[in-house]
């Protein structure tokens, strides 16, 4: 079955415009006409069929290989609230990992939150490709304006005050 990478990778949300998926491998040109790309894979487990991260690496077009560091699903929460939910034990081969038997409809890595997966990457990123990931913007909530909260009361103590 597919891991259905090209959507676990679109959730990720990376910002590097010159990107494809190929199988379930992630590769990236962060800086246009640079030597440097940007690869990243999902960990395989000891376990057939089932992974537990994924592993980025800096691939330099003539030398190869350069640079890996492996993400796992546990260290980054990416799927503690789905295990919490359906308690799973933590020293299970199904804790913090995902794999390509899944519901029909549904992505295998179902229940993913990737924000620190996300926040891995942009720091490995942000190494090996300065400035090519940009600042996020603050959201805007509307609505809300500043206002001046009233100074709390001044109580006086029995002591003496300088």
């Amino acid at each position: 079955m597919s891991l259905q990478a090209p959507e676990f990778f679109a959730e990720l949300c990376l910002p590097f415009p010159d990107s494809t998926v190929v199988g379930n491998t992630y590769y990236a040109t962060p800086v246009a006409g640079a030597p440097l790309r940007l690869r990243i894979s999902f960990t395989g487990t000891i376990h057939a069929d089932t992974y537990g991260g994924l592993r980025l690496a800096v691939v330099h077009a003539e030398r190869g290989e350069i640079d890996a560091v492996a993400l796992s699903f546990v260290d980054h929460g990416t799927f503690h609230r789905r295990d919490e939910a359906r308690n799973t034990l933590v020293n299970s081969k199904r804790y913090g990992t995902f794999g390509t038997y899944h519901r029909p409809g549904k992505p295998p890595w179902e229940g993913a939150v990737t924000t620190g997966l996300r926040d891995a990457i942009e720091q490995y990123a942000a190494v090996w490709f300065p400035g090519t990931w940009a600042a996020p913007a603050m959201p805007r909530t509307t609505g809300l304006t500043a206002h001046k909260a009233p100074a709390p009361p001044v109580t006086r103590s029995g002591g003496r005050g300088r």
